[in-house]
């Protein structure tokens, strides 16, 4: 393709290629400090839906190894939208290498917070706030929990926050706003050097949460029998892994303590994290 970036974020590699220049170039700005894959394992295509497309009210289509040809196209003001669903594409649908959980995740003294739950239940926030707070980032799309150790290891693409989220974090670095979005407005927080340097490193699961925004505090344990359901309904490679899947499943949900916590901001959630992280902070 005319313009084009290679990058890594954890484990995967990807090549970017566009027809246009203007989301490389956002592209190349904020992931500026991640590393060059020497052989990336998927390509992801910005493509015009049309020749003339290109010029006349361009319109971006996500293309790649791994696509949903159903998918809507976006505007070329989106295109940075489109590079990050396109990179979140191919890794849910082509990854092998390790069980892929649709959950947010933050690392503490080598050990993991792993939040799983719907759109809307607040986890880049959370794990954007955590960030703040002095825990490494691991990523807020996916989790990966490697089958032979259940370490599970970071994916720290860019945050994508929405909304009201915004303004709730603070941050160094930040991708524009960009309005109007299928998934409203949306700006993507760049993760701190801390997240990048050490996004090869590893951590020990050691809570699960399930969180539910916008409702009164109440907490539960989650049996895991309950965990094993919900997660595997959060994985889009579950069942590609067969064997494999199920052995690191088990594993996460009857070693690792779960619990669903609702809270009505993020204030509340912070201070619930405080009182459930084992051992405190």
């Amino acid at each position: 393709m005319r313009h084009s970036i290679r990058l890594r974020i954890g484990p995967a590699g990807f090549r970017i290629g566009s027809d246009w220049a203007a989301p490389v170039a956002a592209l190349a700005d904020l992931y500026r400090d991640y590393p060059v894959p020497e052989v990336p394992d998927f390509t992801v295509r910005l493509e015009a839906t049309r020749p003339w497309r290109r010029w006349l009210r361009p319109s971006v289509r996500i293309g790649g190894d791994y696509m949903l040809p159903e998918a809507a196209p976006l505007p070329l003001a989106h295109g940075l939208l489109a590079a990050e669903m396109g990179m979140n594409l191919q890794l849910a649908l082509g990854w092998r290498r390790h069980l892929l959980l649709h959950a947010s995740g933050v690392e503490r003294n080598g050990c993991a917070l792993l939040m799983s739950g719907e759109s809307g239940a607040g986890k880049s926030t959370l794990s954007a706030l955590l960030m703040s707070r002095g825990w490494r980032l691991m990523g807020d799309e996916f989790a990966l929990i490697e089958p032979a150790t259940g370490m599970a290891h970071a994916f720290p693409r860019l945050v994508s926050l929405k909304g009201g989220a915004i303004d709730a974090v603070a941050g160094d670095r930040w991708g524009p706003l960009l309005p109007g979005t299928p998934k409203g407005d949306i700006r993507h927080l760049v993760p701190d050097a801390r997240a990048v340097a050490a996004m090869d490193e590893p951590a020990r699961p050691a809570l699960l949460l399930f969180p539910r925004y916008g409702e009164t505090r109440a907490v539960r344990d989650v049996p895991a029998s309950e965990a094993f359901v919900r997660l595997t309904q959060a994985s889009t490679n579950y069942t590609l892994l067969g064997e494999a899947g199920f052995t690191a499943l088990t594993r996460l949900v009857t070693e690792v303590p779960a619990l669903a916590i609702d809270y009505p901001d993020s204030a509340t959630a912070l201070a619930m994290v405080e009182e459930f992280w084992p051992g405190g902070l």
